[in-house]
């Protein structure tokens, strides 16, 4: 299932294909965002912003179109004028003089007014996204001590949107392996030197995982490119120590570290 930089890269490509771009055609398939089409027409898309795995498109007029993929749902970029052969159903088309970005199968569709994303149940729910640049080191740390979250177990903690949105499985594995902890503990058990750690991975590895992974690093030298250091490697050695790396469940979602240094 894609996490924050999976859907981060989406949304840039769909921003790239039709922001600042006057829209010539707007569809949607729910009855309830029917008034919205010709309202929209004319109308730019300004930016596209995501919480998590939700994606809010920003349009001119000030109305904002959240949407939540949630398993199945998926955007593509098509030419203007294009409907590809899919036995997906369309939820929603936006199209420009050159482009247009569909959506298929989602559920979760509604258009919002500035009032109405302040008041959203799931955006209210949800942490600050790892991918906010403004997100700092100290304010992961202030979260992680925080009363709300500093007892629960980090196997559990990392997957939970209320806590850093934008986290999933495989940043949850390669974060604590850069931190290395074990997925037991709890950010009350920690020193001050383990927190800095653990803050620090909850940003710097979603950020690489966005920047550079799927790059090859043609010269293979510094310049860090992401790769998985513990996630989908169960047997092999630990890159860090040589240890073999073992493969759990936990939170009901396959699980990987060495036991040899992550205590």
């Amino acid at each position: 299932m894609p996490e924050g930089p999976e859907i981060r890269r989406a949304a840039d490509k769909l921003e790239h294909a039709v922001a600042g771009k006057p829209l010539t055609h707007v569809w949607f398939a729910f009855p309830e965002l029917k008034g919205y089409e010709a309202a929209l027409v004319g109308e730019r898309v300004t930016r596209l912003e995501t919480r998590g795995k939700a994606l809010l498109t920003h349009f001119s007029n000030g109305l904002t179109l959240y949407s939540h993929n949630q398993l199945y749902g998926v955007w593509r970029v098509v030419k203007a004028g294009e409907s590809p052969q899919t036995t997906r159903s369309l939820r929603v088309r936006l199209e420009t003089e050159d482009a247009a970005v569909l959506l298929y199968s989602a559920s979760e569709i509604a258009m919002l007014d500035a009032n109405g994303v302040a008041s959203h149940a799931f955006l209210q729910r949800v942490g600050p996204d790892v991918l906010d640049m403004t997100l700092t080191v100290e304010d992961v740390k202030a979260r992680l001590i925080s009363p709300r979250f500093c007892r629960r177990q980090f196997s559990g903690l990392l997957l939970d949107q209320a806590f850093l949105a934008g986290l999933g499985n495989y940043l949850r594995v390669e974060i604590l392996w850069q931190a290395q902890l074990a997925p037991r503990h709890k950010a009350v058990e920690l020193t001050e030197p383990q927190l800095e750690e653990l803050a620090q991975a909850c940003l710097a590895i979603p950020r690489l995982s966005y920047q550079t992974r799927g790059q090859v690093d043609e010269n293979k030298h510094h310049g860090a490119l992401f790769r998985f250091e513990v996630f989908h490697r169960a047997g092999k050695p630990c890159r860090r120590c040589g240890a073999p790396v073992e493969k759990t469940t936990l939170s009901s979602r396959p699980f990987y570290w060495c036991p040899g240094c992550q205590k």
